[in-house]
């Protein structure tokens, strides 16, 4: 994970399993409460990719970063020529080498 310069962060504001459904109908009194059930875990991966100058560039890199399984949204922070910050949101912890071959299929590099 280190050697790509990826960072994983996962919330911990789920309500644990067997609380109130979340519905408000059912008589639990839980109503507006998140449980494991009603919301899939979210995950942001932060990766550092380098050679990117213009908006054809994020939309190469987002296009072929959306196109992995589980991938919900992906916002850049464009830093022409140097380092631009690409932070990847998922519903699922993302295989490492699937967003390092999207990087590369997009023609830019991982730090």
């Amino acid at each position: 994970m280190n050697e790509l310069g990826l960072t994983a962060k996962q919330p911990t504001d789920v309500a644990p399993a067997g609380g109130g459904c979340g519905c408000g109908g059912c008589g639990c009194g839980a109503a507006g409460v998140a449980t494991e059930a009603s919301v899939a875990p979210a995950v942001t991966v932060e990766l550092g990719v380098t050679g990117m100058t213009c908006g054809h560039c994020i939309a190469s890199v987002t296009e072929e970063l959306s196109a992995i399984p589980g991938v919900t949204g992906v916002q850049v922070d464009l830093q022409k020529g140097g380092t631009s910050r690409v932070i990847v949101a998922a519903d699922r912890v993302l295989d490492h080498d699937a967003l390092a071959e999207a990087i590369d299929e997009a023609g830019y590099s991982l730090v």
